[in-house]
C-alpha cells in the first residue's frame, strides 16, 4: 500500500479518505528540525506529502521521498513549498482555496471591529475590576460605519471583506497588481487606485495578498507613514508581507493609530515589543479556524492528494508546469 505523510494532525474527513486509500504517518512536525523531517519522510517513502503552512517542504526533503508525486498544502498559501523545485521534480503542488474565504474573511473584520472600538483592551479593564461605572471618555474608539476600506489583495479573500465593508456603509479601494473584472468593481462599489493612494486614504488598510518576491515587506516604514495617525493596518494574509520592526516604531510612536494581525514575519515569535502595544489586537494565526472551514480544507487537501496519485490533475493544481515532467 502506497503511503502518505502528513506533516500535523488534519481533521475528518480529511484524514478518513486518506486512510481509505493509503498508510497514514501522522506527525507533529512543526517546529521539527529540517534534518529530522527529512529523516522520517525518507523512513516513510511517501507518494503523498500533506503540508502545513508552519513546515517547510525544501528540496531537500523532496530529495528525500524518491516515490513522491505530491505536496498537498493544508492552506491557501503555499510559500512553505520550494514550487520551483517541485516543479523541477515533476512533484505536484496543491492548495486549498474557496473553502476558507468566508472564514478568513470574517476574522480580518472581527480585528477591525476589534482595534477600532478597543475591544481586547476593554476586555482586559474590566476583569481587572478597573470598571468603576460608565464615564463618558472611557476607552473612546474609532466608528467603523461609513468610513474607507483599503483592500491590498482583491481576490476571493479581499472581495468577501469589501462585501461586508458595504454592509458597514464603507468606501472600498483596493489595490492589486491585476485590476478586478468591471463586474466586480461594480457589484462591490470598488475603486481601483494605486498602493500609495490607498494607504493615504484608507481609514482600515487590510492585507490580502499573496506572499511572494514582490510582497515581501509591501508595507515598511516609507508606507507606515503614508497612512497616517488615525489609520488602522490589519494583517490575516502572511506575516512577512509587513515589517514587523518598522510596525512595532509606528505604533509605539503614532504613525498609525492601531493595528490588528493574525500573523507574524517569524511565526510564532513576534518582534520584541509588538506584545506590549495596546493599541494592537494580535491573534495567533486563526483566519480559517472555523470547525466548518478546517473540515472543508482537511477534504480538499485530500481530495487533490488522491486525484494527483490516481494520475490525475487535481483541482486546485498551482503548479501546471510540473505535470509535463511527470509524463
Amino acid at each position: 500500500m502506497n503511503r502518505v505523510f502528513v506533516t500535523l494532525p488534519l481533521p475528518s474527513p480529511g484524514i478518513d479518505m486518506l486512510k481509505e486509500r493509503f498508510e497514514v504517518t501522522m506527525m507533529e512536525a512543526e517546529g521539527m528540525a529540517s534534518e529530522a523531517l527529512k529523516r522520517h519522510i525518507a523512513e516513510a517513502d511517501p507518494v503523498g506529502i500533506v503540508g502545513m503552512v508552519n513546515v517547510p517542504i525544501t528540496d531537500e526533503i523532496m530529495a528525500a521521498a524518491p516515490h513522491l508525486r505530491v505536496v498537498a498544502n493544508y492552506a491557501v498559501g503555499y510559500n512553505n513549498v520550494d514550487v520551483a523545485a517541485a516543479s523541477r521534480r515533476g512533484v505536484l503542488v496543491t492548495n486549498t482555496p474557496g473553502v476558507l474565504t468566508d472564514a478568513t474573511a470574517d476574522l480580518a473584520f472581527a480585528l477591525i471591529l476589534a482595534v477600532a472600538r478597543r475591544v481586547v483592551e476593554a476586555d482586559r479593564f474590566l476583569r481587572e475590576g478597573k470598571f468603576k461605572g460608565w464615564k463618558a471618555d472611557l476607552l473612546l474608539g474609532t466608528d467603523v460605519y461609513g468610513r474607507v476600506l483599503g483592500i491590498i489583495g482583491f481576490g476571493r479573500i479581499g472581495q468577501a471583506v469589501a462585501r461586508r465593508g458595504l454592509g458597514f456603509n464603507m468606501s472600498i479601494l483596493y489595490s492589486d497588481a491585476r485590476r478586478a473584472t468591471p463586474e466586480v468593481e461594480s457589484e462591490l462599489r470598488a475603486q481601483y487606485v494605486p498602493l500609495d493612494e490607498l494607504l493615504r486614504k484608507a481609514d482600515y488598510v487590510t492585507i490580502h495578498a499573496d506572499l511572494n518576491d514582490q510582497t515581501r515587506h509591501l508595507i515598511g516604514e516609507r508606507e507606515l507613514k503614508l497612512m497616517g495617525p488615525e489609520h488602522y493596518l490589519i494583517n490575516a494574509a502572511r506575516g512577512p508581507i509587513v515589517d514587523e520592526k518598522a510596525l512595532v516604531r509606528a505604533l509605539k510612536e503614532g504613525w498609525i493609530k492601531g493595528a490588528g494581525l493574525d500573523v507574524y514575519e517569524r511565526e510564532p515569535n513576534t518582534e520584541p515589543g509588538l506584545t506590549d502595544c495596546r493599541n494592537a489586537v494580535l491573534l495567533p494565526h486563526l483566519g480559517s479556524a472555523t470547525v466548518t472551514a478546517r473540515a472543508a480544507m482537511a477534504e480538499t487537501a485530500a481530495k487533490n492528494l488522491i486525484a494527483a496519485v490516481d494520475g490525475q490533475t487535481p483541482p486546485n493544481l498551482v503548479n501546471p508546469e510540473a505535470l509535463a515532467v511527470r509524463r
